[in-house]
């Protein structure tokens, strides 16, 4: 039995076929804004699954999948009281985002716990995983793009860049030192909470990265053990197997 996977971010959202063994080879993808019936149709042409598991922070484009299935497969939206894998030591668990749920329990069985993974994407998210297992938290901070863009949008003199590795840590252009303020102060940023995140967090927890600009920022972070980018397709694959088996 192969089930269609969806995670469905802000700004892109990822296909993928999975099953109770593995996720299969085949991945999609969709500009967020661009998800509509008949991009769905032609995406997922001659495709064969069996249900749908989804994780969506995008509520309109969550109706709009649902709607898309819904007469044609069992659907399935991740949320907290999904069977997880795992304990949800949170006060409100219906905050947590459907994407941190599936992180986490991609986590569990990858990687281990305890765990932090971090997400590299429109916003960056922390998210901690106790040995018990069971979602403790986690942080959120603005994304790396959202930092950068933010200063040509605020500065009329400071133009857009690409997000690359700065040749040294001292600009030589305006580019440049815009790329080092971005890139290493952004890996700061990173340090300084997994730092904080440890002294609270028992154990010594395996870190793990995921999202588009994760393999820029894992460069320079030695705290971080692996960049995972199919950690969240798999959590859904995970959630998908207690559901549909």
């Amino acid at each position: 039995m192969a089930w269609l996977l969806i995670d469905n971010s802000n700004t892109r959202t990822k296909f993928a076929l999975g099953d109770a063994h593995e996720l299969q080879s085949w991945r999609g993808v969709l500009p967020t804004q661009d998800i509509s019936a008949e991009n769905l149709g032609r995406l997922l042409e001659g495709l064969e699954f069996q249900a749908v598991m989804i994780c969506s922070v995008v509520p309109l484009k969550a109706a709009v999948l649902r709607a898309f299935f819904q007469n044609s497969h069992p659907v399935q939206l991740l949320d907290a009281n999904s069977p997880l894998g795992m304990g949800l030591d949170y006060p409100n668990p219906a905050q947590i985002g459907a994407d941190r749920l599936a992180n986490a329990a991609g986590v569990i069985s990858r990687h281990g716990v305890p765990a932090i993974i971090i997400d590299f994407g429109t916003a960056v998210t922390f998210d901690v995983i106790s040995d018990a297992p069971a979602y403790c938290g986690g942080v959120i901070a603005p994304g790396l793009g959202a930092m950068s863009d933010y200063l040509s949008r605020k500065a009329a003199l400071l133009p857009e860049i690409d997000l690359a590795e700065p040749p040294s840590a001292i600009g030589k252009s305006t580019t440049h030192a815009m790329q080092v303020g971005a890139v290493i102060g952004y890996r700061g940023l990173v340090k300084e909470i997994i730092a904080q995140i440890c002294k609270e967090l028992p154990g010594k927890p395996r870190i793990i990265a995921t999202g588009g600009d994760a393999e820029l920022i894992a460069r320079g972070v030695v705290e971080i053990d692996a960049v995972d980018p199919d950690i969240t397709l798999d959590g859904l694959r995970q959630v998908a197997k207690r559901v549909f088996s």
